[in-house]
């Protein structure tokens, strides 16, 4: 940093100052589960000593908190790629269903801001299409954190529910699908170039709640990238201005990824990178009726306690999903 002409490049320099200082707060984060471990086997020692029953529960509660932190550090190991250390941007798409498919969207959303909550992101919803009669028709939303696209890339595919109706007086059971897509957002240090003249911007009034503002000025914005078809619609902030920059945040996302995508020969657009919204193409099926289990297919990892990962308890299944490359590796597969 104090190098002649460090600062000439302001984007490098930037990209430079977010390394180091993820970088440094790594290092702080060691020095402070270092002095727990020391503090515990101190209460461990005086509740052995004095024989304290109550002081010995404190320590097994500390011991198995400081264990799962340990856990997260190791399924930090798994996460190399390139793009696992990035925020997040997730978009959930109600499938096949109606209305229930719509609920099942909204189900979604609730359980990913609760598991981004407990990782300690900072959520952010940019877009948000309410339901005819209930729930959502599509959202998106960015975690921000260290590793929060490495957290969240597990849930990239279809989610299948199968559950009794609640909309259905005659209480029959109903399969719905919803679609989730996992971006990683573009570093700045990433030169996406995107031109005026390939974007057609619409703008207009925002839907949903939000008070007399939102509602009388065309606040919201609509970006369609003609070259490539994409389009993002952001209506989350009452200023257009900024409105315009988080879909283009959303939009370069997009754009990296698509490029990814033809770099390793898949020419196809992220739009049809997700299978059909139906039938035999789930990646993880949570089933509420007439047993309650939820399974990831990808991995076989199944998990009981329905209501646990609905509230955001998705670590089973983010480990299970991280692990299987080297576990494959292992056994040879």
């Amino acid at each position: 940093m104090a190098k002649p002409g460090f600062w000439d490049d302001a984007v490098q320099a930037a990209g430079i100052l977010k390394e180091r200082s993820a970088l440094v707060s790594t290092l702080e984060e060691y020095h402070q589960r270092e002095k727990q471990v020391e503090d515990l086997e101190v209460l461990l020692d005086l509740a052995v000593e004095e024989d304290d029953q109550e002081a010995l529960k404190e320590a097994a509660a500390e011991l198995d908190k400081l264990e799962r932190t340990f856990r997260n550090w190791e399924l930090r190991l798994f996460m190399t790629g390139e793009d696992d250390d990035k925020n997040a941007i997730v978009t959930i798409h109600a499938g096949a269903g109606g209305t229930e498919a719509q609920d099942w969207t909204e189900m979604l959303l609730r359980m990913y801001l609760r598991y981004a909550e407990n990782k300690g992101f900072r959520t952010e919803i940019l877009d948000l299409l309410e339901g005819d009669e209930a729930g959502i028709k599509s959202v998106t939303f960015t975690a921000s954190g260290p590793y929060a696209y490495g957290y969240f890339k597990s849930e990239h595919g279809i989610h299948r529910l199968v559950r009794i109706s609640p909309f259905d007086a005659s209480g029959r059971r109903h399969t719905s699908f919803a679609a989730v897509q996992v971006l990683p957002e573009v570093d700045d240090r990433i030169e996406i170039n995107i031109q005026d003249k390939d974007l057609r911007v619409d703008t207009f009034r925002a839907s949903g709640p939000g008070g007399q503002h939102v509602n009388k000025t065309s606040s919201a914005v609509r970006l369609t990238h003609l070259p490539t078809g994409i389009v993002v619609t952001c209506q989350s902030e009452r200023s257009q201005h900024r409105n315009r920059e988080l879909a283009l945040k959303v939009l370069r996302a997009r754009l990296y990824d698509l490029e990814k995508r033809k770099r390793e020969e898949k020419k196809q657009e992220i739009q049809e990178s997700l299978k059909e919204i139906a039938w035999g193409s789930q990646i993880r099926s949570y089933v509420l009726q007439p047993y309650r289990l939820i399974k990831d297919h990808r991995t076989s990892h199944e998990e009981g306690n329905v209501e646990a990962v609905l509230n955001g308890d998705l670590d089973a299944f983010v480990e299970a999903y991280l692990l299987k490359p080297e576990e494959e590796k292992r056994s040879g597969a």
